[in-house]
């Protein structure tokens, strides 16, 4: 069985996830309020670990680039555990294996790297250098159902937060692998069209529906700190017609 994926999200009240631009909370609130309040509610939620793009995860490693010597994908392609020492995950999702880290973790959490079954087997070589963990999400890296389940199987992961970006977020809507929204509605307005929201599914046609046959069913809601409202929903899924 695959872990529950719970997608665990701070926006503005239009969605929007920069939030240098939103406006700003009453005067009464105290510094570093949203970030507080976002993980405290992360930990209430009691997960094994989170989730992320490339991009997101670029942001929070920053290790040396190694001199790849080929490009030989002959070695076997099989989950690879490092030091994990029951450490809860941070995972990215890097298909090409662009990320470079340099350690094999972040605060107390082991990092993994998915990755496709395409990348370098000296890339591979460098993420066990670094004591990284690694695992395959198909031959192009887009097999996100394959890879979640072997964080089940091989990792032992039984719930997971998405925090990634828009479209990390709508990859995982599109493949129906969210099974609980957490949501923070922060109390403060971006507007401008364009700026990127907490699900962004790259579609081929205007007519896609990404979250087609599903529905939201409410689970709670809070007050929290500065009138940030705590929003969860479970995603359940429809009939089939």
């Amino acid at each position: 069985m695959r872990p529950k994926i719970i997608c665990h999200m701070i926006g503005s009240i239009d969605g929007r996830l920069l939030s240098n631009r939103w406006t700003p909370l009453t005067e009464k609130a105290e510094p570093n309020t949203v970030l507080r309040v976002y993980d405290e509610a992360a930990q209430r939620l009691n997960a094994d670990g989170w989730i992320v793009g490339r991009k997101t995860m670029a942001d929070l490693v920053s290790g040396t680039t190694h001199l790849h010597s080929t490009t030989d994908t002959s070695a076997p392609r099989t989950a690879y555990i490092g030091n994990r020492q029951n450490r809860p995950l941070a995972v990215a999702v890097d298909p090409s294996g662009k990320l470079h880290y340099g350690t094999d973790h972040i605060g107390n959490e082991h990092l993994v790297a998915i990755v496709s079954e395409q990348v370098a087997d000296d890339y591979l070589a460098e993420l066990r250098e670094d004591g990284v963990s690694y695992l395959f999400a198909g031959t192009d890296g887009l097999d996100l159902e394959a890879a979640i389940a072997t964080l089940g199987s091989s990792f032992g992961v039984e719930t997971l937060l998405l925090e990634g970006g828009g479209t990390i977020n709508g990859a995982f809507l599109k493949a129906d692998l969210i099974d609980e929204i957490s949501l923070l509605i922060y109390p403060g307005i971006d507007g401008l069209a364009g700026i990127p929201s907490i699900f962004e599914y790259h579609g081929t046609s205007a007519d896609e529906l990404p979250a087609m046959g599903r529905c939201l069913r409410m689970l709670c809601v809070e007050t929290l700190a500065a009138d940030i409202l705590w929003v969860r929903y479970a995603v359940d899924r429809l009939p089939a017609p």
